[in-house]
């Protein structure tokens, strides 16, 4: 009878956050896909092109860092459903004034803005979905939110082909936030949530992070076992067009096609990485395997055998793949806490690893680039082994949480 009563992995639950997560990344990952005639459209010459889409890029990143403090804290604190309403009407208010932006400036600001509200959307989301699900069958539900919400790059980038207006396609982004904002309402709150607002515990809570020392090092290791996913997009993959130059020389590659075949990976790796942890009864073996896959495309990448268009996106490809470890990367940081701090986890984590690319640019291009007046290559190369040297630290002392229960607290202390 109890197996009968399990939900399925494709309930209204699962449902309704993949396409949350679909919207999420639509909006996410417009920027690079319509980079270039956007900025030029903002008053960016193909001169500042570098500096001006980074700064973009940034105000983005910047937003997701600080949107994923303020909606993990009210996940907790207000409940999870509260979160995805309110980052929702954030983030499609954004798109909405992103069409209409006229100068570099305004369109990081606006940029900033939906960096904010897109911040709220996986987290609350897979903290959602994992306290649904039995724990025998959480892996591939949150892998099903992010294998089906990361095909949302893939609907940008033929969305902007079909229709070349890049200011139109941020008008589609706010209407399908809309859309998702009607499909939230047959949503019901998580029952461990209800339960926890009986309870005079502290909630959401961020500083709890940092005043156990324990808890801390689980925090910091959630983080950074997550790395590789934006060096490899935020660098590689966007900058694909760039490192063709460099290692073959001529070539016609669009960068905003990268992303579609890179995604369109990431969301195959992502839906296929549950399964892949199930089979071990292992978060951190089916981990690990698309750790050593990354490191064979890494290889690749930067090898002689990367030498026409054609195997640039195919590596592009793999690289994604290999990548498409983003859904039990927070699914793992949102078991690693407990109930009263779960959202505020699994909300950060992800956007902290998102906020950590800024930095990884400042190395990549600030340091080793325009200090060190290293090339391209070689800047690459070094972010590459830095980033994976990082996450396989960080990945051997991360403990494994596949059998794990949810329904406890993280800590006892309780409020007057």
């Amino acid at each position: 009878m109890d197996q009968k009563k399990q939900p399925s992995i494709f309930n209204i639950v699962v449902i309704v956050a993949a396409l949350g997560y679909f919207v999420d990344i639509y909006d996410l990952l417009l920027f690079t896909i319509v980079k270039r005639d956007s900025m030029l459209g903002v008053g960016a010459t193909p001169a500042t092109m570098i500096v001006d889409s980074t700064h973009v890029i940034n105000y983005q990143m910047v937003g997701l860092l600080l949107g994923g403090i303020i909606w993990g804290v009210l996940g907790d604190k207000k409940g999870r459903l509260s979160v995805l309403f309110g980052s929702i009407i954030l983030y499609s208010i954004a798109n909405f004034l992103t069409a209409y932006v006229h100068t570099v400036e305004q369109y990081a600001w606006c940029r900033f803005s939906a960096g904010l509200g897109l911040a709220g959307e996986l987290g609350a989301g897979i903290t959602l979905v994992s306290e649904f699900m039995p724990k025998n069958k959480r892996g591939i539900g949150t892998s099903m939110v992010a294998g089906i919400g990361l095909s949302g790059a893939v609907a940008a980038y033929f969305t902007y082909r079909l229709t070349m207006d890049w200011r139109l396609c941020y008008q589609i982004g706010g209407a399908l936030g809309i859309v998702l904002l009607l499909l939230r309402i047959s949503v019901s709150e998580s029952k461990m949530f209800h339960q926890l607002k009986d309870k005079k515990v502290s909630r959401g809570n961020f500083f709890q992070f940092f005043t156990n020392a324990k808890r801390f090092k689980k925090y910091i290791l959630a983080i950074l076992i997550g790395l590789p996913t934006w060096y490899v997009i935020g660098i590689l993959v966007n900058q694909s067009d760039k490192f063709a130059e460099k290692i073959y020389g001529a070539n016609h590659i669009d960068s905003g096609r990268s992303i579609m075949f890179a995604y369109a990976a990431i969301a195959l790796g992502d839906i296929m990485v549950g399964f892949v942890c199930q089979y071990f009864q292992s978060r951190k073996k089916g981990l690990f395997l698309y750790y050593m896959l990354t490191i064979f495309s890494l290889v690749l990448f930067f090898s002689p055998f990367n030498n026409s268009d054609g195997r640039m996106y195919t590596i592009c490809f793999m690289l994604g793949f290999s990548t498409g470890f983003w859904a039990i990367f927070v699914t793992m940081g949102a078991e690693q806490f407990g109930t009263n701090l779960r959202a505020t986890a699994a909300t950060t984590i992800p956007n902290m690893v998102r906020g950590a690319l800024p930095l990884i640019n400042m190395l990549f291009l600030n340091l080793f680039q325009q200090s060190w007046n290293w090339s391209l290559i070689q800047s690459g190369i070094v972010t590459g082994i830095i980033v994976m040297a990082i996450t396989l630290v960080a990945f051997y002392f991360t403990e494994e949480t596949y059998h794990k229960d949810l329904d406890y607290l993280e800590s006892e202390e309780v409020l007057p």
